[in-house]
């Protein structure tokens, strides 16, 4: 087990520039997820982390080595991918022991490990199954197995669940994050899921065209976004956005938009003293939404109205029109909602989040 140092690192395809001066230190056992959309550059930055693809510029370090020159091989790393990659003619037993038997382990040691890797897996029963007998949950054990039983110093993801249903993905996240807890080897994850990042890593690397946005624990990620960018990325379902002007009167700071004058607490007016008479973005998270007091001249909620109504037991979401702005409200089930009823939408102030119009960064 060791930390993982990437510095300064680039990547380019000819002329297109995949990954921009990358720095990320991954401390020991700690594991880290890179997400992002598609083509910001996360599977590259892994791919060169494992020696699968060459580094334009910068340094990748695995416990105190630069291995920038080192075969995949000689790396000391495990990587699962999005398929599973196993052998078809081969048992169980024998994809997960073929990587010892080509290091030429002795066959004790590896029965020991194959047998170790498959209780923690729960997988002891499938050990003389072929992978076409298998669901493909089962497979993606068998991969991970396969992994495991190398004891490497790092364990690499590529989007390993991908390819599972949308209720095996959510048992997987809980078997991955048990493994993890139980087999403590520092693990880098990608994947394009914000719900699978925010689930798993200790840390998160939110990217975007090939550039690191922000780096930070998952509810740091979610309560004090870096820029709009972020804000939108991670939370499900996506913060609203609504451009509005900071305008004040008779001493207090409002932000003007279309339908919306909110009056803003002394904290958040202070924060945004410096963009008064200017455009900015103004973010509410649909669960900081709720159906509240009809009187909008308290400043603390604005009318909305009813455009669809999905009812998912635990909650309701609200897909609604202010003015001209489409939102979405995550309230109570017992909310009582129709289409094109018109409610007014109250939230707490101290949760509002501002952007920068052009920069997009958070005020």
């Amino acid at each position: 087990m060791a930390r993982v140092v990437i510095r300064n690192l680039n990547k380019k395809f000819n002329e297109v520039h995949a990954v921009k001066g990358v720095n990320l230190e991954i401390r020991d056992r700690e594991f880290v997820v890179l997400v992002g959309p598609s083509g910001c550059g996360k599977t590259t930055t892994l791919r060169m982390v494992a020696g699968l693809e060459s580094i334009t510029s910068g340094e990748v370090l695995i416990g105190d080595t630069i291995v920038n020159e080192l075969p995949p091989m000689d790396r000391d790393i495990a990587m699962v991918f999005q398929n599973y990659a196993l052998y078809p003619h081969m048992s169980v037993y024998d994809n997960m022991a073929f990587g010892l038997k080509m290091r030429r382990f002795a066959r004790p040691e590896i029965d020991r490990r194959v047998r170790e890797a498959a209780d923690i897996l729960g997988i002891e029963n499938l050990l003389q199954r072929k992978p076409r007998q298998l669901s493909g949950g089962q497979r993606q054990r068998v991969a991970l197995g396969r992994a495991i039983v190398r004891h490497p110093q790092v364990f690499l993801f590529d989007e390993p669940l991908s390819n599972l249903d949308a209720k095996l993905r959510v048992q997987m996240r809980v078997e991955l994050k048990k493994i993890h807890d139980r087999v403590g080897t520092t693990a880098i994850y990608v994947t394009h899921d914000q719900v699978e990042a925010m689930t798993l890593g200790d840390r998160v690397v939110v990217m975007k065209d090939g550039i690191v946005q922000q780096v930070g624990e998952p509810l740091d990620l979610y309560n004090v976004p870096a820029n709009r960018f972020v804000a939108g990325f991670v939370g499900s379902p996506a913060m609203n956005f609504a451009a509005v002007n900071l305008a004040e009167h008779d001493g207090a700071l409002f932000a003007v938009g279309d339908s919306i004058r909110l009056k803003l607490p002394p904290a958040k007016a202070k924060r945004l003293q410096s963009h008064v008479g200017q455009r900015v973005t103004l973010g509410i998270r649909p669960e900081d939404l709720r159906v509240g007091s009809n009187n909008c001249a308290d400043g603390l909620s604005f009318p909305a109205i009813v455009e669809v109504v999905e009812r998912l037991g635990s909650q309701i979401l609200l897909d609604v029109k202010v003015g001209a702005i489409s939102m979405v409200a995550a309230v109570e089930p017992a909310v009582k909602a129709s289409v094109r009823e018109e409610l007014h939408l109250a939230f707490d102030a101290e949760r509002l989040h501002f952007f920068d119009d052009s920069s997009g960064d958070a005020i």
